[in-house]
């Protein structure tokens, strides 16, 4: 299965899924005009994903979103929901949330995530 590549632009982030090393990377600003629109191929990439794959490696979630609009937020709580779903059939998930250590609403944005999901979910914080 080929890895999932999607360029950052000034309103979407990166997201890197690496189907070898089982990272998947999602980086940047997120609020494009049309969230489920930018985020319903990293869904269906997903999906096919956990139907291909084997319960036999970590799969890790590394996520550094600064920015976060009202509707990518839903596709992001949609995004873990899919991690949990996975870690409930007994896939080892551990999800990995950066914030910079200044910046107190990107910290609660990701608390508040961490309190939607059942998983492995480490707050980790960095110097801006």
């Amino acid at each position: 299965m080929e890895s999932l590549r999607i360029e950052q632009t000034k309103s979407t982030p990166r997201v890197d899924f690496d189907n070898e090393s089982r990272v998947f990377t999602i980086k940047g600003q997120s609020y494009p005009e049309n969230s489920f629109k930018f985020y319903e191929p990293i869904f269906q990439w997903l999906d096919a994903f956990f139907e291909q794959t084997h319960n036999d490696h970590l799969i890790s979630l590394e996520i550094r979103l600064p920015y976060i609009n009202t509707s990518s937020s839903k596709c992001i709580l949609m995004l873990l929901e899919k991690f949990e779903e996975a870690h409930q059939n007994g896939r080892t998930v551990v999800v990995n949330w950066y914030y910079d250590e200044e910046n107190e609403s990107e910290m609660e944005c990701a608390q508040d995530f961490k309190e939607f999901v059942e998983l492995e979910f480490n707050l980790i914080a960095e110097h801006g």
